[in-house]
């Protein structure tokens, strides 16, 4: 196959289900992250993965990028579709893809490339954090960004280690790899930048009421969103200029 458009072509690899919230506001993930990385003049498709629905090896050939996005499974977990989808990144990174993860995104990349994911030592992080780059970040790319930018984060799992050939970009308080690239390919970002915050609220109330965070962890987060601003369209251009192959 092939795209015969001319148009660049991306694929959301979808990890998660669509709550029926975002779904009626946005258009389920898909949509979300769309309305985040989509410019005009491109074709954008979605594999929800995580129902098994994976592209084929002549569809693949069609995408200039991938995007993995966040889920309820754990990275670190060997159910079947992860473990096909850990296939389906080894070929991606053969074929010198472009591929942007983000929180279970960020956490599978990683660990396809050889890291290690785990429970958060610290527990879940659930609200806006303030994210660190590192020095090589901001010597490396070709955005004007400040040393440190608001995030988004809703997770329990992080990565632990990455072997040498992956460079961290970014930490927080929290969490010690919020960002990390391998070459000039892949890219992970442990936060959410595709969020806003009533996609956050939302989901406290989902996770709260399933049993999956306590009340203490809802409260926090709750409280962080409304005291701090995500600085959204930062890491939109930041993303963005990734994916297209423009940092």
């Amino acid at each position: 196959m092939e795209n015969l458009s001319g148009m660049k072509r991306f694929a959301v690899l979808l990890c998660a289900e669509d709550s029926d919230y975002v779904k009626k506001k946005y258009g389920g993930y898909f949509g979300v992250f769309v309305r985040m990385l989509a410019e005009d003049g491109e074709i954008w498709d979605v594999y929800r993965v995580c129902n098994g629905h994976f592209p084929s090896d002549e569809e693949i050939e069609l995408y200039d990028g991938f995007v993995i996005t966040g889920s309820c499974n754990d990275a670190h977990g060997n159910d079947v579709w992860i473990c096909k989808l850990l296939v389906l990144l080894n070929k991606l990174d053969s074929l010198n893809k472009k591929v942007l993860g983000i929180c279970f995104g960020h956490q599978i990349l990683a660990r396809s490339l050889g890291g290690k994911v785990t429970r958060a030592a610290s527990g879940w992080d659930i609200g806006v954090r303030t994210v660190h780059f590192s020095t090589s970040m901001k010597t490396s790319i070709n955005l004007k960004l400040p040393s440190r930018l608001s995030l988004i984060e809703c997770h329990q799992d992080e990565v632990r280690e990455l072997p040498p050939k992956v460079e961290v970009l970014a930490s927080s308080d929290k969490t010690k790899v919020e960002m990390f690239r391998y070459g000039d390919r892949i890219m992970g970002v442990q936060g959410h930048p595709e969020y806003t915050k009533d996609i956050l609220t939302h989901l406290i109330d989902r996770l709260l009421q399933r049993g999956y965070i306590e009340e203490g962890n809802a409260i926090k987060g709750r409280a962080s969103v409304d005291e701090h601003e995500p600085d959204r369209e930062a890491w939109k251009q930041l993303c963005t200029s990734f994916l297209k192959g423009r940092l």
